[in-house]
């Protein structure tokens, strides 16, 4: 497939475009150059709210400095990059596609980008452990220092290793900004059978897919879940008219209407923050997000 080309007739169980090439290369310019005409912008979104979150749970674990953040489905590190550091997603997209894939070659672009991270590293920042399927990816994120530990595991299929349980122990948040869907319960109930206490969960999740089994799983773990009611946040525009059809197919079965939301062209995500209970009321929800 070259550069850039979206297969949209192989796509995810709920009709959703097939980016699989993109996930897994050497580094992340292909993953932008393709993403950033679909305007991809939920780890913009994600930015602003796991800052929030992360702040406010600071404040709850005044102990426990660093955060230990966990970041499902990390890919290249784009959400510890923005997390960690003073940069933009529009920063990013300047970076990786400014000059196609073709020069620099892999190994100096991942010289220059440990050198254009810690140099914008903000104070403070968190312990990030990253999980994905695509080991290039997490083997890229870790290399250029956007990822404190690396996982390249697919808990969907796979009990964690032996490293990754000893990483997952001291979690205190868990992100994913849109993975949900990919991985279900299963990966997060193998998750939450490696942490010593309860961690946070902050999930934006595309309204085509139910989040209903993931909170049930969190209630069991004494987690409260919300669900931002005020807003809900773009994800990308979609990719095709067979793409929108499906999303909207998907939308209907699930009883919501697409007016003021997906019919602007694009997929719509929804925040749900888990939490524990004592927690939730002492930091309304409300309260803790930016405006």
């Amino acid at each position: 497939m070259a550069a850039g080309a979206i297969n949209t007739t192989a796509g995810s169980d709920w009709g959703k475009a097939d980016f699989e090439a993109i996930y897994n290369c050497p580094d992340p310019r292909r993953y932008f150059t393709t993403l950033q005409p679909l305007d991809y912008q939920i780890p913009h979104h994600g930015q602003a709210v796991f800052r929030a979150v992360a702040e406010t749970l600071q404040r709850c674990r005044a102990d426990r400095a660093p955060l230990d953040v966990v970041d499902l489905c990390c890919s290249y590190g784009v959400n510890a990059a923005l997390l960690n550091h003073r940069l933009s997603l529009g920063d990013l997209y300047d970076r990786y596609t400014a000059h196609g894939t073709g020069v620099p070659q892999t190994r100096q672009l991942a010289r220059e980008d440990g050198t254009f991270f810690a140099t914008r590293r903000r104070p403070g920042a968190a312990r990030v452990i990253g999980i994905d399927a695509a080991e290039h990816a997490v083997d890229y994120a870790q290399k250029v220092g956007l990822l404190d530990h690396g996982f390249a595991e697919n808990l969907e299929h796979d009990e964690p290793s032996a490293a990754l349980r000893r990483a997952l122990a001291g979690t205190d948040l868990i992100t994913v900004t849109g993975g949900v869907g990919y991985i279900t319960a299963r990966t997060f109930a193998r998750l939450f059978d490696c942490v010593s206490s309860p961690p946070w969960v902050a999930a934006f999740v595309l309204r085509t897919v139910s989040y209903r089994p993931v909170s049930d799983l969190l209630a069991r773990a004494g987690l409260v879940t919300e669900k931002c009611t005020t807003r809900t946040f773009r994800q990308r525009r979609f990719a095709d008219d067979g793409e929108r059809q499906a999303a909207f197919t998907a939308l209907a079965g699930h009883g919501l209407s697409i007016a003021g939301k997906e019919d602007d062209g694009f997929y719509h995500a929804e925040l749900y923050l888990s939490r524990p209970a004592a927690d939730a009321a002492a930091v309304p929800l409300t309260e803790l997000l930016p405006g």
